[in-house]
């Protein structure tokens, strides 16, 4: 069976003035159901015992990165646990009057993946590719400092501005949008600063 792949162009935020292009498999999903079903087919093995299998590992490993440990799967890839603070908490800093964390403010927030390396190279053996669509980036009909401009204004109104915000401003895609925003957050010329952290982020005028 053959693989699709995209190209999709991406935004030329460092003023090179080339088009800049990846590429991205065009992926179709297959369900737990028949993914198991796939491998009992293949190992011509009774699916309660895959899926026994499948469940006893999927436990362990949660305990075991609970527990503090980076768990490498041979032939898959190494797990590991990330932490970050509570979504109803500040987010830490170390300045001074800073005060402590407590572990009760710190949680699991989600779980890290490295692929072995015999894993990449047994899916490039097997992954035939045929070329797929190509993806252009939405353009805005506004220039870069009327796109500046519009978020101003907007801001001058409303207390502070989110990515949807200026992609319903400027017409531009979300992911153009947000590279862009952040971009402008950088340059003290802007006028635009940001705040927040993941996905609580936003944008404000920059005080001067």
């Amino acid at each position: 069976m053959y693989a699709k792949y995209i190209k999709k162009e991406i935004p030329d935020l460092n003023g090179t003035g080339r088009t800049q292009a990846y590429y991205k498999m065009e992926l179709s999903s297959m369900n737990f159901e028949e993914f198991v079903s796939l491998c009992a087919r293949e190992g011509h093995m009774e699916e309660s015992a895959i899926l026994g299998v499948l469940s006893l590992v999927s436990n362990k490993l949660a305990l075991s990165m609970a527990e503090g440990y980076s768990v490498k799967i041979d032939g898959l890839g190494t797990f590991y646990a990330k932490l970050g603070v509570r979504d109803d908490m500040l987010q830490d800093a170390f300045e001074e009057g800073e005060s402590t964390r407590n572990a009760h403010s710190i949680r699991v927030t989600g779980v890290s993946y490295r692929a072995d390396n015999e894993l990449i190279k047994a899916t490039s053996r097997k992954c035939v590719l045929q070329k797929g669509g190509v993806s252009r980036l939405r353009k805005s009909k506004f220039t870069l400092e009327e796109r500046i401009q519009k978020a101003k204004d907007f801001l001058a109104k409303n207390m502070l501005m989110r990515v949807p915000d200026y992609v319903r401003l400027t017409g531009l895609s979300r992911t153009t949008a947000s590279m862009e925003l952040r971009k402008l957050a950088l340059d003290p010329t802007s006028g635009i600063a940001i705040k927040g952290s993941r996905s609580q982020k936003f944008y404000v005028l920059r005080q001067v």
